[in-house]
């Protein structure tokens, strides 16, 4: 797990989010690769020393917009993905009040253990339906050591 600045690892995390927006879901690409990157916070996470799950961060005074979290379908259900989340919160905690994403309507579950929580009415967004989720940093004991 880490937080990344390299071009090449970046690009890495690109091809996750190809293979899970674009090819998975069939999210155009326009709409998946906006060109917003470079204003983000870039994490990738490897199992076994291969690349296997990816988010960014985009910082919005003291919000943190989580976005783009992608893990590769043969980590699935391995706790990779939580255990990603958990890292970028640990890291987003000196610097934010609160982190929100749009969570995919299946994933809502995965994002409530963590200690979210859902606000607002369902959106579209690239053709699937999402949420709005909250989670005040400060309220460490909602998501530690989940």
């Amino acid at each position: 797990m880490a937080q990344i600045t390299r071009t090449d690892d970046i690009t890495t995390c690109l091809q996750i989010r190809r293979v899970v927006f674009i090819d998975g879901q069939n999210v155009p690409e326009p709409e998946e690769i906006d060109g917003d990157d470079p204003n983000c916070i870039q994490y990738l996470a490897t199992a076994k020393g291969a690349p296997a799950a990816t988010a960014r961060v985009k910082p919005l005074g003291k919000k943190a917009k989580i976005q783009r979290v992608a893990v590769l379908g043969t980590h699935r259900g391995t706790g990779l993905g939580a255990e990603l989340m958990r890292f970028i919160l640990t890291d987003l905690r000196a610097d934010f009040d609160e982190a929100v994403l749009g969570s995919q309507l299946h994933a809502i579950g995965f994002y409530e253990k963590l200690g979210f929580e859902v606000f607002g009415p369902e959106f579209d967004d690239a053709g699937i339906p999402h949420r709005h989720m909250l989670l005040k940093l400060e309220e460490k004991s909602s998501w530690r050591g989940k």
